[in-house]
Formats: structure tokens, sequence, C-alpha cells
């Protein structure tokens, strides 16, 4: 039997290795060598031995309308770990237990002059996770049941913080907990989105310059989300912050009103991802949010977004404008593959205006498609003569700047 067709784990272990590394995700020899020495399928026992390995998340405890754990699809734990960057010696914390897979992973990482120490809300996880470490022979990982926000001080302080829920917001205790110099990795929501942030601890900051498409379940427990949304047509909802000033009712007639679409003349290949565009918008624009459409909707002719779930937006008043369905370029590209050409749709009063800006933020991805913005979170209490230049983003217990 060859490998293609096998189900024994260290197979199908070297085809998920494969499948990180063709995706991009693995860069570490290191994390190669832990992702082949720890066996994920043992972490979640109910699912196949194949499920185990594909490339996509696992639940094992379902929530109400969302899973409340589960295991993370392969890809984004790679790259996660490979944002943290955990050394020999490290002591690291993970917010988020799930089944445990991750914990093991960094024990692999840090070693035995290292420690791990994983912590969840759910104390069904927790037990979950206690046990599959124990059977897999990772006795040393600390497992707590408690709400992760407050970490845990009485291992502190963490070379590395890694969360694995996705949070709207930044706790004081994850800062006070993390050393000077330390990683903190953190699946932050803003603006809509939701981006893996590999933060390094400051003096009196945290500042990133790298950060990573990807979803993650919402943190519960005391960190309160400050996400709003609200349908401005039947089958469209916009997503938006607490501190922004979008009103949308303003918005309910905003597709029957005026409708102009500006193309970039820049292309992406099919499969290319061009999530950045969204990155910058939230650096300069302070309208930023998410639009999401059933497909009736854009069926119907009534938007048509480059998504029809998560498409970045810009409201401004009665208007807005998104990211269009890329159209087909008729030329194919340098080595012969299709190619599309993005643009941005607008709707309202001022929907070229802001249709064009959009647009402008394409032109700046198109420049430099790896260039990200410089991010930066202060504690909520910075005064502003205190902040560096950019567009600021106040959260409860975080100053969020965000730097082209």
């Amino acid at each position: 039997m060859t490998n293609a067709t096998s189900t024994r784990p260290e197979d199908l272990r070297e085809q998920m290795i494969n499948h990180i590394r063709a995706a991009g995700h693995l860069r570490s020899e290191r994390i190669e060598q832990a992702l082949r020495a720890v066996p994920r399928h043992r972490f979640v026992p109910a699912a196949s031995i194949e499920d185990a390995y594909a490339n996509k998340a696992i639940t094992i405890k379902p929530g109400q309308d969302r899973p409340a754990s589960c295991i993370s699809v392969p890809t984004v734990v790679a790259m996660m770990l490979g944002q943290l960057n955990p050394q020999p010696g490290d002591h690291v914390l993970e917010i988020g237990a799930g089944t445990g897979y991750n914990a093991a992973l960094l024990a692999e990482l840090v070693g035995d002059t290292g420690s791990v120490t994983t912590i969840d809300i759910h104390s069904d996880v927790t037990e979950h996770a206690r046990h599959a470490l124990a059977e897999t022979g990772y006795h040393q990982v600390r497992v707590i049941t408690g709400d992760g926000a407050h970490g845990a001080a009485d291992h502190a302080p963490y070379d590395k913080i890694i969360v694995t829920v996705g949070p709207w917001d930044l706790p004081p205790a994850w800062f006070d907990q993390l050393a000077l110099g330390g990683t903190l990795v953190v699946p932050m929501h803003w603006r809509g989105q939701a981006r893996s942030i590999a933060f390094t601890r400051h003096d009196t900051h945290l500042r990133a310059t790298n950060s990573q498409l990807c979803g993650f379940i919402p943190m519960i427990g005391i960190v309160p989300t400050g996400e709003h949304a609200s349908h401005i047509t039947e089958d469209v909802t916009l997503h938006w912050d607490a501190d922004q000033d979008i009103d949308p009712a303003a918005l309910h007639g905003v597709f029957t009103g005026p409708r102009t679409t500006v193309w970039s003349g820049t292309s992406v290949a099919a499969n290319e991802p061009f999530d950045h565009i969204w990155l910058w918008l939230t650096a300069t624009e302070p309208g930023t949010c998410r639009l999401d459409a059933e497909d009736k909707a854009i069926e119907t002719g009534v938007c048509n977004p480059a998504f029809s779930y998560r498409t970045p937006a810009i409201a401004e008043g009665d208007s807005l404008a998104y990211l269009a369905m890329p159209r087909p370029v008729e030329e194919p590209g340098p080595a012969g593959e299709r190619r599309f050409e993005l643009g941005a749709t607008g709707h309202g009063p001022a929907a070229a205006e802001l249709a064009e800006r959009l647009v402008e933020q394409i032109h700046r991805f198109d420049r430099d498609r790896n260039a990200q913005p410089v991010i930066t979170a202060y504690p909520a209490e910075t005064p502003d003569d205190e902040l560096p230049s950019g567009l600021l983003i106040d959260k409860n217990h975080i100053r969020l700047v965000v730097k082209p």
C-alpha cells in the first residue's frame, strides 16, 4: 500500500506535513519535527484517522450556534507556531486548551527545560485535554480550568503567550504576565476581520509587524465583545465595532440608490490571497467594516461582493463601498494562469468617492503584496499624546494603533 492511500497514522501525518509545507506555513524544521512527533489522532479519538489529519477543524464540544471547542486546522496551527517561535527553555502560556494537541506541540518545542501551561474556561474541555496529554506522555503540561482572560499568574512571567480563541480585546493580565521582549500571538478581531497577530512586548506597549488572516471561536468570559451587527437590507448584514461612527439605520435604503463600480487594473491569480487589502483599509479608513450577503442578495443583483460572507467594506453616513467580485481578465498571466481584476462597488450618494478610496488601498496592496502596517497596542488609559501616529481603534482595555 502506498502512502497516497495509506491509513497508517504515520503516513497520514506525513501527508499533513506536506500539505502544510505546500501552503507556505512550515518554515521551521523544529516545528516540522514537533508535528511529526505528536500523534494528532490521539487527541481526537472520536474522529476517524483520516479526519484527524485532514486540513480541517474538528469539534470536541458543540455550542449553541457554533463549536465551543475544537482542534484547529493544521495549517493554522503551524502558522501560529511559526509566529510564536517557541525555543528550548521557554515558559509558555496557552489560552484555550482545546484538545491538548497544541500544548503537546509546545511541550515538544520548549523541551525539558521549558514549561507549558494551558487554560480553558470549560471544565470538560480541560478534562479532555488533561486525559489526552497524559495518554500521549505529556504529563509535564499544566492544565488549568479558569477564565483565560486572567491568565495564570502563579506561573508567570511567560516568555511566550499563544491564544487559540478569538478575543475582541486584550485583557491586561496578558500584558502583565508576558516577559519584556516576549511574544504574544493572538487571533484578534477588529473591523470585522480576525487576524493572528504576533506582538512583541515593550515597556509600555505591544508592537507587531506581522499578522495573518485566520478564524477562531470567539472568546467568552470576562472580556466583552465590542462587535455589532445589523441587517441593512433583508439579506445583507453589516458588522462594525463599538468605537465606530456607523449608523445602520442610515444605510437601510443604500442598495436602492446610486451604484458605481470602479476597476483597479490590479489582478490576482485564481486562489491568490488578497486579504492584505482589508488590513490596509483598517490603517487608513475609519469606516472599515464587514459586509455579509446571503446568496439571494447576490443572485438578485442587490450587491456583488468579493465573498458572500466576510467582504471588507467602508461605511460612511448613508453610503458604503465594498470589495467587488473580481472579474476575469482576458489575457492570461505570465505563466498562462487565469487572472481576475480587483475592484470596488459603491452604493449611495457617495458611491463613487468611497469606491475610489477602496481602490486606492488595492493599489497600495499591489505596490508590495507582502507589506503590512505596524500594529501597536497600548493600555486604555494611555493619553493621546503618548500614542504613535496612525489610525486609532479604541477598545475596552487597549488602544490599538494601525500605522500605514
